[in-house]
């Protein structure tokens, strides 16, 4: 046992559990000496709350002896783990997770050096302080090279500014597919590419007017659908890239079908939508 962890009840768990958490977060952990599974997730709880040195404190429920704590949390089974933080439930989870997907869980709530810098940062650029913001986005990418998302928020902030080359230079560095397929990431890289455009003397009735003039400009017809995308009409923008499926598989290595998965993966993947636009690619592939 640490400073940093402590076996707490129903005499005390109003003054060691919801008012501490007003301080910093609380882990409590509720668990029972005849419990397999908690006396595998216990010492990873300790060991943890002895390493984040008292960034969140472990508060040991034993569930046998503090029935009424069980009930009031909605314990059904055990272990059970749950976060308060100024006074309310937060965050939870039961079972025996592995120390790794505890550190993550635990990383949610406790936020990492970098991740406090990232929070420092969204307030610098709300009050207008872009350099500032970068400052501090820089600080976070040293501390923590592999939160790509410090690199999200700072293209977004070269992108306002209309850097678009060093936006779109963060954005490709990227490497983790969760952050890179995120749709605040695709949104963010559509619209420097309609920026882009923009910049080269070209819109949206100039692209469709090629279009019109032929129809196997897929050039043109692409960079229609990345401008419709970008806007939001993605009906409209799916329609072109399926016209680009049609037409030419080859076109720039199959560049219409892969848009189109882009774009499923923005609009979440699933829904009625991207239901009926994957069943009209899969008849385009055929």
């Amino acid at each position: 046992m640490s400073a940093f962890d402590k076996d707490v009840g129903l005499a005390d768990f109003e003054q060691e559990v919801m008012q501490a958490s007003f301080r910093q977060p609380v882990v409590v952990d509720f668990w029972a000496p005849w419990c397999g599974p908690c006396k595998t997730l216990k010492p990873i709880l300790e060991k943890l709350a002895a390493e984040y040195g008292g960034k969140f404190v472990l508060a040991k429920v034993n569930a046998d002896e503090n029935q009424e704590l069980s009930a009031q949390f909605g314990v059904r089974g055990i272990p059970a783990v749950k976060a308060v933080v100024n006074g309310k439930l937060v965050d939870e989870f039961s079972g025996a997770l592995p120390e790794s997907a505890v550190r993550e869980w635990l990383d949610r709530l406790v936020p990492s050096p970098a991740e406090e810098l990232r929070r420092q940062a969204q307030v610098k650029r709300g009050a207008g302080d872009d350099a500032g913001a970068l400052q501090l986005l820089a600080q976070a990418s040293q501390l923590d090279p592999n939160n790509e998302w410090v690199r999200v928020d700072a293209a977004e902030i070269m992108f306002a500014k209309g850097e678009l080359e060093e936006a779109r230079r963060l954005l490709a560095s990227i490497r983790d597919d969760d952050v890179a397929k995120d749709a605040r990431t695709m949104q963010l890289l559509a619209q420097i590419k309609v920026a882009e455009m923009s910049a080269g003397g070209e819109n949206e009735s100039t692209l469709a007017a090629a279009v019109e003039a032929d129809a196997n400009n897929l050039d043109a017809r692409l960079k229609l659908a990345n401008l419709m995308i970008a806007s939001g009409r993605y009906e409209e923008g799916m329609d072109q890239l399926l016209e680009i499926v049609r037409r030419d598989r080859g076109f720039q290595d199959d560049i219409g079908r892969k848009t189109l998965l882009e774009v499923f993966s923005l609009l979440g993947g699933q829904g009625e939508l991207v239901s009926r636009y994957r069943r009209l690619l899969a008849s385009a592939l055929n």
